[in-house]
C-alpha cells in the first residue's frame, strides 16, 4: 500500500485488527521524536496528521484540532501529561539506543534500560505528549544467565 497516495477512504477501508491513534499537540514534533528515537517512518505528515510505520505496524498521529467533533476532545487535559496510564511497547527497539537518542532530544527517561524477569531488556521514555514509550528487545543468552 502506498501511504503517500492512498485516499483517506481507501486507507480507512484497509484497517483491520487493533488500531492506535494518538492525539498530540504537534504532529510534526511527535513524528520526529518517533522516527529519531525508535526508527519509525512517517507518511502523509502534515500539521494535522501522520501515519507512522513500525515493523509492519502502523499508528496514526492526530493533532488536537482534528478531533474537535470527537467525544474525546472535551476530555483532553489543559496541562500535560496527557497519556498517563498508557504504555506503548515497541518490542523491536533497542532500549539502550532509544534512551541515548531520547536524552539527546531532551525527553524524560522514566526507566533506564533494565533486564526484566519476563525476558526483555526495556526502558520507559516519556514524550512531550505524556505517552510512555517502552522500547524493548529479548534478553541475550548471557543476560538471561546473569539474571
Amino acid at each position: 500500500m502506498d501511504f503517500e497516495t492512498i485516499s483517506p477512504a481507501e486507507f480507512g477501508a484497509t484497517l483491520t485488527g487493533l488500531g492506535l491513534n494518538l492525539l498530540v499537540r504537534d504532529v510534526r514534533t511527535e513524528a520526529v521524536f518517533l522516527a529519531d528515537v525508535f526508527g519509525m517512518t512517517a507518511h502523509r505528515q502534515s500539521a494535522d496528521y501522520a501515519i507512522m510505520a513500525y515493523h509492519g505496524q502502523i499508528l496514526q498521529l492526530h493533532a488536537d484540532q482534528t478531533y474537535a467533533r470527537h467525544p474525546l476532545f472535551d476530555l483532553l487535559p489543559e496541562t500535560p501529561p496527557r497519556g498517563t496510564g498508557a504504555s506503548i511497547h515497541l518490542f523491536q527497539s533497542d532500549p539502550d539506543r532509544a534512551v541515548t537518542r531520547a536524552e539527546a532530544m531532551g525527553a524524560v527517561i522514566l526507566q533506564s534500560p533494565t533486564n526484566k524477569p519476563h525476558g526483555l531488556r526495556e526502558c520507559c521514555i516519556l514524550c512531550d505528549n505524556g505517552y510512555a514509550w517502552v522500547a524493548s528487545r529479548p534478553l541475550t543468552s548471557q543476560e538471561r544467565e546473569a539474571s
